[in-house]
């Protein structure tokens, strides 16, 4: 599938985010969008494997350094999280969105992944 598909769909996924669960979530400073913004540079890799690019990583630790509080990582989390549950993606693929923190040189406190309880993230 090529990325001009995959981005629409993120942008779609990450708008339903907010529209569905924006009642329910506490606010935080780092926005779905936001999220969806910064790690746009991704997608080529989260699909494909390969070598990360660097704008990547430069949105990794962008969007790491700008969640400061714990109600914006898991604002962050809760933001993968809904990504990576709405969106056909393979297990590769999930894996790979799992191995980019490491692989851009930031410590995440949780795993990206479905099955992530973004309530426990501090």
């Amino acid at each position: 599938m090529a990325i001009s598909a995959i981005i629409p769909k993120l942008a779609c996924i990450a708008l339903m985010w907010l529209v569905v669960g924006a009642p329910d979530r506490v606010e935080s400073a780092v926005t779905c969008n936001q999220v969806v913004n910064y790690l746009t540079p991704c997608v080529n890799y989260v699909l494909n494997g390969g070598m990360v690019p660097q704008p990547c990583c430069t949105g990794v630790r962008t969007l790491y350094a700008a969640a400061s509080t714990t109600q914006d990582r898991q604002g962050v989390c809760n933001c993968l999280k809904s990504v990576v549950n709405g969106s056909p993606i393979s297990s590769s693929s999930t894996n790979n969105a799992a191995s980019l923190p490491g692989k851009c040189g930031v410590n995440l406190p949780y795993k990206i992944s479905p099955s992530t309880d973004c309530k426990s993230v501090k």
